[in-house]
């Protein structure tokens, strides 16, 4: 028998607590293979800035505009800190995401009347294996982001070009500098298409991952976008070679992506330069 369990909320945590946010989400991904925060949430855990922090004395979510994410101690489940998270949060509509198509999680939503709404496929390719030739259409070039010049313009063109993404499109600059902010930025890696004029028509933003555990380090298609315009026939396919020939010229060997299950166009994309699905995330909602 669970027994209530209390919760906290605050708009920004302390350094002990975030130290506790991160050593719980760590010792999640331990035992369940599969990091149960996305980055997004990590740099609020870290950062502030927006949404709420929910915390039980062995359990954390974070909930901002109705969705949000929740993970509970291995050691502590089914001890009603999950119960007692979920009811902290509300009782109106609510989205939460669960890193990995997790049984555990599939049977927690729907004892608590969510249903399975959408999913995040990763997928990967190796950076061993010969790269396509796709060219850039004629009038393209590619260079480098510069920081404290580009910001505005990459905001407009990836507003549009994921106009209907529900997270990726709402990007401010405050998410964009927290990012430009984190070590592993590189502008190098920031990739953008542009015309003769310097006008913004597309981009492929490169991350490096460092290895982990037995993760080889990893390149990712951090977010790739076309402005849609002023659409160039092949300006997606020819990004996305353009950086994973940058991210195999670093010494990375694999590289990663994540695309909505839902996102036709793009999965064929992928699957036709070799990517193949890795894991699965799911994203539940009452």
């Amino acid at each position: 028998m669970t027994r209530e369990q209390p919760v906290r909320a605050a708009d920004r945590l302390s350094a002990s607590e975030i130290d506790d946010v991160l050593t719980l989400a760590a010792a999640a991904a331990e035992a369940d293979g599969v990091y149960p925060l996305s980055e997004d949430v990590v740099l609020r855990v870290r950062n502030g800035g927006g949404g709420v922090h929910l915390l039980s004395d062995a359990g954390y979510a974070f909930v901002e505009d109705g969705a949000g994410e929740l993970v509970v101690h291995p050691a502590h489940r089914r001890q009603g800190h999950g119960a007692a998270l979920l009811a902290a949060a509300g009782s109106g509509s609510l989205r939460f995401w669960a890193h990995g198509d997790d049984p555990g999680a599939r049977a927690f939503a729907e004892q608590h009347g969510f249903t399975r709404d959408r999913v995040l496929w990763q997928m990967r390719r190796s950076l061993l294996e010969p790269l396509p030739d796709v060219p850039l259409p004629d009038g393209v070039t590619v260079r480098g982001f510069r920081p404290g010049h580009d910001e505005q313009d990459w905001l407009e063109v990836n507003a549009k070009a994921f106009a209907h993404h529900p997270e990726q499109g709402r990007w401010t600059l405050d998410d964009l500098l927290l990012r430009e902010a984190e070590p592993w930025f590189d502008p190098a890696g920031f990739l953008l298409a542009v015309d003769i004029t310097d006008t913004l028509l597309g981009y492929h933003w490169t991350k490096v991952h460092p290895a982990s555990g037995a993760d080889p380090a990893l390149g990712e298609i951090y977010v790739l976008g076309v402005d849609p315009s002023g659409h160039r026939r092949g300006l997606g396919a020819a990004l996305s070679v353009a950086g994973l020939r940058h991210l195999a010229a670093a010494g990375l060997s694999v590289a990663n992506l994540y695309v909505d299950e839902s996102n036709e166009g793009a999965v064929k994309l992928y699957q036709r330069l070799g990517f193949e699905i890795y894991k699965t995330d799911v994203s539940y909602q009452r």
